[in-house]
């Protein structure tokens, strides 16, 4: 039934705009603000768009929640709050303390939808992780991406579900205990369905990053375009009961005001926090080693809780897998010692020389101020994989041995662990670089310029997959066959152990960086990381290792194959293994 509707857009660029609702024309009055506003009939799923100018094209909302025809079609009204929310108890959950999944809702079942991620949530719940965090899941053109070509910001990609079936899925993580961080991109939009700059100036003059122009967050009429990007983070917090967002490379965010975006957008997710009764995350990705991003507000910071440490996986990948290329040259050739580094200090370029940037990078972690839980660890992420020539894991690489030995180096480390979907069982499946442009000449140019780019490095050329070919999508969904099969079977319950452990032990959730102590062995390949009373001692060499520690071991608490021998200050562990022991 239709019942009069305000529909408003924000759009100072055109002179005339005109609303379309179902098929019929209306027009639009302009207020002081540069908003245009008209009050017409409308159903509950009306579909509608805007009318610029003389174009007798309607484009869809900037605001849009729903795009049921992709980004280039009409809108569609949707109501949030005609949900029933079953989560009333669910009172949210601190990061501090958590273990972070990582996935990519289009590869992680075969169905690549919403609905179907819920049957697998009670695998992350037997897992033992806290926090479910999705790839962006905002509309794209196409009908499978990694994500970051988004442009409809405020819409859940169709092909997914909806955004009906996103309220489902957050709903069903919270019944059953695990929170719901959302990536969002702010830092550019995709090559295609971006209408925003017939509305409004959402890109800076002459300003441009590596994926495109850079949004205006300084210029002229930027405070709505701010608003823009601070309303949208609110709407998945607020309207999906979304516990927290990872900001996407906000390093690429140039704000020249006093008070910066993130700092801005801090302030409110803390006010609506206080307002929804729950704790409210906000996460970056950065590139800048600058530790003020989650520094307090209060300590001169821009008041984000945590941020992803890149630098500690490159320090393991590096020491695991004996690569050096690139940027992993300065964490190769300090062996052990960078990864120790990166343990005590969170960061291993913390005003160091960067030979791949050739300068110096970063400032040092003031760790009587900021805890480790601030930095999220991991030895697999979508970047790391799917940015490498042929998207292949780290499991493609190294022995089921080594891989429990760069697990068991994640889930005891200060900080906040994340895992890569699949990882837990070393998947054998590629996660590879795909897109579904629809536009030939824009698919050509993807894939011609992806494969470039590796050549350009050193690959070949030939064996990059082509991100168009369907198949190249296809081959990166997750294989759940694999979860019962050796030794994947095997590496799973290491990691069901390792978790368990660590949230059964409060010295291996401990974030004060000041009480770490890392020794180390270059030339035999071990490691050994004092967590309070416990010892994680690690063999990467592929012979049996005699580690003495500083203390007695008393007793073994997890071992991740055969278990080592314990001789009063002395570990004997098997090739490739890891242990945790107890001195108490």
């Amino acid at each position: 039934m239709s019942e009069p509707v305000e529909f408003s857009v924000w759009a100072p660029v055109p002179e005339r705009v005109r609303l379309q609702v179902d098929g019929e024309v209306h027009d639009m009055r302009q207020d002081d603000a540069g908003s245009w506003r008209a009050t017409v009939p409308a159903s509950p799923e009306a579909d509608y768009g805007f009318l610029l100018d003389d174009d007798e094209t309607p484009r869809p909302d900037p605001r849009s929640r729903r795009q049921p025809d992709g980004v280039h079609g009409l809108s569609r009204r949707f109501d949030p709050a005609a949900y029933t929310w079953r989560d009333r108890a669910w009172t949210g959950r601190r990061l501090a303390g958590g273990v972070v999944y990582e996935l990519h809702i289009g590869t992680f079942t075969p169905e690549g939808t919403l609905d179907s991620a819920i049957d697998r949530l009670d695998h992350l719940v037997d897992l033992g992780v806290d926090f479910v965090e999705l790839l962006p899941v905002n509309g794209f053109n196409g009908t499978h991406n990694w994500g970051y070509d988004g442009v409809a910001w405020y819409a859940v990609q169709e092909t997914y579900g909806g955004p009906a079936a996103y309220q489902r899925f957050v709903d069903a993580c919270h019944q059953r205990g695990l929170a719901v961080i959302q990536d969002v991109v702010y830092n550019h939009l995709g090559p295609s369905g971006n209408y925003l700059p017939l509305f409004f100036p959402v890109f800076s003059e002459g300003g441009a990053n590596t994926w495109g122009n850079s949004v205006n967050l300084s210029g002229p009429d930027s405070d709505e375009v701010r608003r823009y990007i601070i309303d949208n983070a609110l709407m998945w917090l607020r309207d999906m009961h979304v516990d927290g967002l990872r900001l996407d490379a906000v390093h690429a965010l140039v704000d020249e005001r006093a008070t910066h975006v993130l700092e801005e957008m801090a302030v409110e997710v803390e006010r609506l926090s206080v307002a929804e009764g729950r704790p409210l995350t906000l996460i970056a990705e950065s590139d800048l080693n600058d530790p003020s991003l989650v520094t307090p507000r209060v300590a001169g910071g821009k008041g984000l809780d945590a941020q992803w440490s890149d630098d500690f996986h490159h320090s393991l990948h590096t020491q695991l897998t004996g690569e050096a290329q690139g940027y992993y040259a300065d964490f190769a050739a300090a062996g052990l010692g960078g990864l120790a580094r990166t343990l005590t200090g969170a960061y291993f370029h913390d005003g160091a020389w960067s030979s791949f940037r050739r300068r110096h990078h970063g400032r040092p972690v003031d760790t009587n101020a900021l805890p480790g839980w601030k930095f999220l660890a991991y030895l697999q992420d979508h970047d790391q994989i799917g940015n490498r020539a042929v998207g292949d894991r780290i499991s493609a690489t190294l022995s089921p041995g080594l891989l429990a030995v760069g697990a068991t180096l994640v889930l005891t480390s200060p900080f906040t662990p994340m895992l890569f979907m699949g990882e837990e069982w070393g998947a054998s499946t590629p996660w590879q670089f795909f897109t579904s442009h629809p536009e030939p000449e824009l698919g050509k140019a993807t894939a011609e310029g992806r494969i470039g780019e590796f050549a350009a490095h050193g690959w070949d050329a030939a064996v990059v997959p082509d991100p168009q070919d369907p198949e190249t999508f296809t081959r990166s969904k997750l294989n759940w066959s694999e979860l019962t099969q050796e030794p994947h079977a095997q590496l799973l319950a290491v990691h069901r152990s390792l978790i368990a452990l660590r949230h059964a032990h409060p010295d291996l959730v401990d974030p004060d960086l000041r009480s770490m102590a890392v020794s180390w062995d270059d030339a035999d390949r071990w490691l050994v990381v004092t967590r309070g009373s416990l010892r994680v001692v690690a063999n990467l060499s592929d012979q049996p290792r005699e580690v003495d520690l500083d203390v007695p071991a008393h007793e073994l608490l997890l071992a991740t194959g055969e278990p080592p021998t314990l001789d009063g200050r002395t570990v004997t562990l098997p090739a490739e293994s890891a242990a945790v022991v107890s001195t108490r």
